[in-house]
């Protein structure tokens, strides 16, 4: 991804009654700072910004009136989310910080505040109420990893609490540690077994790089890979299983993103361009900006909001590609955003069969605003550290698509939360699917799945910061 060059000032591009440019401290009292940053930043670059009376370029005449809408909001995450369209239904992915470190560990290093259970939240059969867990997995070196639990395990209840649609999010994701009652599945109507295990939560960096493997079926080479979040700090080291992949000489690859919310887009070209090798130049998707940026990098800069197939990780080696025409991609509701656009910017180019449920059907994506003169990191006001990911962004593939509704499965197969099976095992249930299509073709699903009468709702990703994130790593305006 090519970065943002461009050499006009913002008090020339954004022409409002007063500059928006966040550099004007004269006349701002230091109790609407952070406010006033809020303000200018999202007026700026927010995707909406145009359809927003508050934050339109004309809704303040000067920095004295924009100072007498900010002093009613003395508390900086209420006028960030009161400014956000429509929010949480049409705006559910922007977010403010006020720790801009930790924020970037999150983004760039995948380090976040975990003890170590990635799960499901799932309804119970016929309830609207009541609430299980299943565990997807545990994070190597975690506070979970210490304990006896395992992937395919229920939990019912928290501090032996049954969950609710109504407090599993106080229960689950605030308190800093809990205790987990486990049960046994029951057909989706779980049975509580006597089993409670102590959690603490720690920092801790996952690498998103879970289960990699290559099988030999039916005269192919099938290669795996389990990616489970898009962060650069392991760029390098997924350009190296792919030349693992490449060096056994797999003919085939199944791309597991069924618990893959998303992150950096630069990463998802990455893979996307180790995926094919064949298209290195051609377009893989486009961005679409607010109205004045996107007039602005149309006139000036085209090449700023696109996004080429590659072969050289910037800083690093080149790209190791496998030059695959077909791929099969394992999802779940809780594949989002740049495991989307994986999806959407491979889908012109190669035959690709998604296996698995309806992905969550995000196409926007963020970048991280600081609190200085060009919203950079450097220079960032050292009075706070506050930090706003808001959206910025639609994306899009090179004909010009995207699918807010979400990518429906070629092949129906949702997961069976009373048999998930083992990661990486050749009869782990979804990647067992995924080798029969490849080496048979079909793509009959069982009817037993019309019998499945528990739904999953949520997951432990989708309730952190991070969440569904896609963000673009581009140096913002000078």
């Amino acid at each position: 991804m090519k970065t943002i060059k461009i050499y006009l000032a913002l008090a020339i591009l954004l022409i409002i009654g007063f500059s928006c440019k966040n550099d004007d401290n004269e006349n701002i009292p230091a109790d609407v700072e952070v406010q006033n940053f809020i303000w200018k930043g999202l007026n700026a670059f927010y995707f909406w910004q145009q359809d927003l009376p508050n934050l339109s370029d004309q809704r303040f005449s000067s920095q004295e009136q924009l100072n007498g809408f900010l002093i009613d909001y003395p508390i900086p995450e209420e006028l960030f989310y009161n400014l956000l369209n429509n929010y949480p239904t049409t705006d559910k992915y922007s977010w403010i910080v006020d720790d801009y470190l930790a924020l970037e560990d999150l983004l760039q290093n995948g380090i976040i505040g975990s003890n170590g259970v990635e799960f499901g939240l799932v309804l119970e059969a016929g309830s609207e109420i009541d609430v299980f867990g299943y565990v997807r997995y545990i994070i190597p070196n975690s506070d979970a990893s210490t304990k006896n639990i395992l992937r395919g395990d229920i939990f019912h209840a928290v501090n032996g609490i049954p969950l609710t649609v109504n407090n599993f999010r106080e229960l689950l994701f605030i308190s800093e540690s809990y205790t987990l009652n486990f049960a046994d599945y029951n057909n989706g109507n779980p049975v509580d077994n006597g089993i409670a295990i102590n959690l603490i939560k720690n920092e801790l960096q996952e690498n998103p790089i879970y289960n990699t493997d290559i099988y030999e079926v039916s005269g192919k080479k099938i290669g795996y890979l389990m990616y489970n979040a898009f962060t650069p700090l392991y760029d390098n080291q997924l350009n190296d299983v792919f030349a693992m992949f490449k060096n056994d000489g797999v003919t085939d690859l199944v791309l597991d993103l069924r618990y893959n919310s998303g992150g950096s887009v630069r990463s998802a070209t990455y893979l996307a361009s180790m995926v094919t090798g064949q298209y290195t130049g051609e377009l893989f998707s486009k961005e679409q900006w607010n109205n004045k940026w996107q007039d602005y990098f149309l006139s000036n800069d085209p090449s700023s909001v696109i996004n080429n197939f590659t072969n050289q990780i910037i800083g690093g080696p080149g790209i190791n590609s496998l030059n695959l025409d077909n791929i099969v991609i394992l999802t779940t509701g809780s594949s989002a955003s740049a495991s989307e656009l994986v999806i959407n910017g491979l889908n012109p180019y190669i035959e690709l069969t998604t296996i698995g449920t309806t992905t969550e059907g995000k196409t926007v994506g963020s970048i991280t605003l600081y609190d200085s003169n060009n919203y950079r990191r450097e220079d960032a006001n050292r009075n706070h550290a506050w930090a706003m990911q808001p959206i910025v962004l639609e994306i899009q593939n090179k004909n010009g698509e995207n699918f807010p509704e979400g990518f429906e499965p070629g092949i129906y197969f949702p997961e069976d939360f009373g048999d998930l099976g083992i990661i990486g095992e050749i009869d782990e249930p979804l990647l067992g699917r995924a080798i029969s299509f490849i080496t048979t073709g079909s793509r009959i699903a069982p009817s037993s799945f019309e019998n499945n009468l528990s739904r999953e709702f949520s997951s432990s990703k989708v309730n952190t910061r991070l969440g569904s994130n896609m963000f673009v790593d581009k140096k913002l305006p000078l």
